[in-house]
């Protein structure tokens, strides 16, 4: 790091954003899909634009997926309910096109008594912990969905009626020796019915949401900016096409580390984009909640069709507690990247994916979010000999 004191800066977006509202269809499909045959293969993307659902992709079952259904359910339960918003769940289109997957992936993953399951594709993962908050992300991103998830709940609750569901927030942290210090800007875009003003909406948002979020971080001198346009009546897909998998940033770390490309929804995890991915982020965090270093990157890579994994990296970025080499070896005895034994480890045949579909599949002390344990902390540190 070539400064100590510097600014650093993590976007989110609502559950109503075009692109959430896509992976959350995707994850809504694949769920539906797990609760049926929990061997389903999905790979479902959605698009949308004003009036319109396209659900597309590849999908091997025994299940069935009612898709009208799903869908209309997911826009449903965001929010758009309303004629007013010129994009709802009742009134919009919603189209199919769904084939099997392709045979020539299948027989590469597929397990049987002469090949053990492979990688879904070839490709590089990565996972990332900090000590910068209680759950273990950098805290830029952390604050930026706490913000997304509160302009929902007080949209949801009635705390501030007039909300709509489009939204996207921004968070410029301060940091002192690498140190978090305090928020120095902060920028939201709320959508909103056309009859609030605009003082009225932004004093509002301020009290009940910016405020409470940012707590003491928030001081005299942050800079906030509400709506910057100073309207933002029209949203959702009426103004805005989305498509699953544009938000991969705000998906993992909000920039902090590397990203290997590939997004996570709608994708079963014999996707390694997925599975491989959660699995470097448990790992992660298990050194740096036992204490091994104040920061660490896991990589993974891939090759279709093959079960163990080409590479493992792990970089502390000059924190560690012990020598590197050490960690990576407490890696390599303790945890499994082949595909058939992240998904057991994990338990990641289940119907969870949508909740992780909005507000970052990261950072989530939920029961689902099993790759966000740290109930290997202490079995490291231990034979790291702290």
């Amino acid at each position: 790091m070539s400064s100590k004191n510097y600014l650093f800066t993590s976007e989110s977006v609502t559950e109503g954003h075009p692109d959430k509202l896509c992976d959350q269809i995707s994850d809504a499909v694949l769920d539906d899909l797990l609760r049926q045959d929990p061997k389903s293969r999905v790979a479902a993307e959605a698009a949308t634009t004003a009036g319109l659902v396209v659900v597309m992709g590849e999908i091997t079952t025994k299940g069935y997926c009612e898709f009208q259904q799903v869908v209309r359910d997911v826009i449903k339960d965001i929010g758009y309910t309303k004629p007013d918003y010129l994009f709802d769940y009742r009134t919009c289109g919603v189209l199919a096109s769904i084939q099997r997957q392709s045979p020539d992936i299948a027989q590469g993953v597929d397990s049987s008594t002469k090949h053990e399951q492979g990688a879904g594709d070839q490709g590089i993962m990565f996972g990332y912990a900090n000590n910068e908050t209680p759950e273990l992300m950098p805290m830029p991103i952390m604050l930026a969905h706490k913000l997304a998830r509160k302009l929902a709940e007080v949209r949801k609750n009635g705390t501030l009626p007039y909300l709509r569901p489009d939204g996207k927030t921004q968070v410029t942290l301060e940091y002192k020796d690498h140190k978090p210090a305090r928020v120095h800007t902060v920028v939201i875009a709320a959508q909103h019915d056309d009859n609030v003003s605009l003082d009225k909406m932004r004093k509002e948002v301020l009290d009940a949401v910016v405020k409470p979020v940012c707590g003491d971080l928030f001081d005299s001198k942050t800079i906030a900016h509400v709506n910057g346009t100073g309207r933002f009546v029209l949203g959702g897909p009426a103004a805005d096409s989305g498509m699953t998998g544009r938000k991969i940033i705000l998906d993992t770390y909000g920039g902090r580390g590397h990203h290997g490309g590939g997004a996570f929804s709608g994708k079963d995890p014999s996707k390694v984009d997925r599975s491989g991915a959660y699995m470097s982020r448990y790992v992660a965090k298990n050194i740096v909640a036992a204490g091994l270093a104040d920061q660490c990157e896991v990589q993974v890579s891939y090759a279709i069709g093959v079960a163990k994994p080409l590479s493992v990296f792990v970089d502390t970025k000059g924190t560690s507690k012990v020598p590197v080499e050490r960690i990576e070896q407490l890696v390599l005895d303790h945890f499994s990247f082949k595909p058939a034994e992240m998904i057991e480890y994990l338990n990641l045949l289940r119907p969870i994916y949508r909740k992780t579909a909005a507000y970052g599949h990261f950072g989530r002390e939920e029961p689902e979010f099993t790759w966000e344990k740290t109930d290997m902390a202490k079995k490291l540190r231990s034979e790291a000999g702290l």
